[in-house]
């Protein structure tokens, strides 16, 4: 029986000719990741072990991201704990406040993911660089701690879902709106530590930032990475961004999946998820009024070029309902710097909107966005479980830059269409 694309990028990394689904190996790593939450419980677990240093400086990269620029004495003594750890074993790619971002839009920004690499991160949204034909994915601070010691880790090879993609997106409709639909369809644990496997004429038709999008969110049906294949597009990003070779893996045509899904891209419309599951999923024209206190735009999901380009389209010359709160976050700080040189950050200010240094603050309920008792966000974030964003009788609509632009007019969950867009 054949292997599919991670499975094979599985094998390579444990040196081994196959692998199967359950089977459990040893791999080796190209890049171990951290952030401000997770990389001091990792660092303490490593400080107990005999090793003296990490096994390779330039294969870690520790990004501060999550309550930076500190919010407090507490997130200030964490990247204080990273910032000397990255000092000490004079960690290659440390990104300090004025050159960090959210880590899964920085690091293929930076070089650092690429096709065919074995990542792991201690953060759930690791299985981003899935985007690049790559396989990533999230596991605790033990592991990372293990993990930047010796350059290995334990992994059970996941069985894998197919999805075929055809046709294409319409006006508006995004890679946002194709996860949240088939989240939607299998449900928050219907891919259950498996691999989901994005193939067809249809992944033509998805832009990077989408593809990358799509990636981010596979851990919200539960799978173990999201990953596409290696096309021009992807080869053309990886070129530009990346020095490193990259290797590239396809999947036999007689590998074994344990579901085959066919998708038609043309079909799918503006979806939002309802609080309190990412599966809670409905089309943004079958819903009834329902008034909202803040949009977000940003994230480690929706915080792109492509994501605040779509956002300063639609809000171009109209202005924030009033009492409405609109933050937008850039992801990094080139995408900042882009946005600025496009104008788009003039015309998200002029509309009535707030724009941030790059942070994931109120995705996780951190800061810069959180939501009091009863109040109710439409946010481009990853996760609407109760009391994420803030309070536990608030709630979270998830959304595509697109949907969060125009509700952000109106006042009410709506989309593009429903202002003449």
């Amino acid at each position: 029986m054949g292997m599919t694309m991670t499975q094979k990028i599985l094998a390579a990394h444990a040196g081994l000719s196959e692998v199967k689904a359950g089977q459990l190996i040893e791999a080796d790593l190209d890049l171990v990741l951290g952030n401000d939450i997770t990389s001091p419980v990792a660092i303490h677990e490593m400080e107990k072990m005999t090793v003296k240093t990490v096994f390779d400086k330039d294969k870690i990269a520790l990004v501060p991201d999550h309550f930076v620029p500190n919010k407090d004495i507490k997130s200030a003594e964490h990247c204080k704990c990273v910032r000397q750890f990255a000092m000490k074993h004079d960690i290659t790619n440390y990104f300090e406040v004025g050159q960090m971002g959210i880590e899964h839009a920085l690091l293929p920004e930076q070089g650092l993911t690429v096709a065919g690499d074995v990542i792991i991160g201690a953060d759930s949204h690791t299985c981003t660089y899935g985007a690049l034909g790559a396989f990533s994915t999230g596991v605790g601070s033990t592991d990372m701690a293990a993990g930047m010691a010796t350059g290995k880790a334990w992994f059970k090879v996941p069985s894998a879902i197919k999805f075929v993609l055809t046709g294409k997106p319409s006006k508006w409709v995004s890679g946002k709106d194709v996860i949240l639909h088939i989240i939607g369809m299998i449900g928050v644990d219907g891919a259950l530590y498996k691999s989901m496997e994005f193939v067809g004429d249809g992944v033509a038709n998805l832009s990077m930032d989408d593809r990358f999008t799509i990636a981010n969110m596979a851990i919200e049906a539960g799978g173990k990475n999201g990953i596409f294949p290696v096309d021009d597009l992807a080869r053309e990003y990886m070129r530009e961004h990346s020095k490193r070779e990259w290797v590239e893996y396809t999947a036999d045509e007689d590998a074994e999946y344990e579901q085959v899904i066919e998708i038609d891209l043309s079909t799918i419309k503006s979806t939002v998820s309802f609080p309190h599951l990412p599966e809670n999923t409905h089309t943004v024209d079958s819903i009834d009024e329902i008034k909202i206190d803040q949009v977000v735009i940003g994230s480690c999901t929706n915080g792109r070029i492509d994501d605040l380009r779509v956002a300063a389209k639609i809000l171009e010359g109209k202005t924030v309902a009033k009492g409405l709160r609109v933050i937008i976050i850039p992801a990094t700080q080139k995408i900042y710097m882009q946005a600025i040189e496009e104008g788009l950050v003039q015309t998200f200010i002029k509309a009535g909107a707030v724009v941030s240094t790059p942070t994931c603050g109120p995705c996780l309920g951190g800061y810069m966005g959180i939501l009091a008792e009863g109040e109710r966000c439409v946010s481009t974030t990853n996760r609407n479980f109760v009391g994420r964003m803030g309070h536990v009788n608030s709630e979270i609509y998830l959304a595509s830059p697109a949907v969060a632009a125009a509700s952000a007019i109106t006042g009410k969950i709506s989309q593009p269409s429903d202002i003449g867009m």
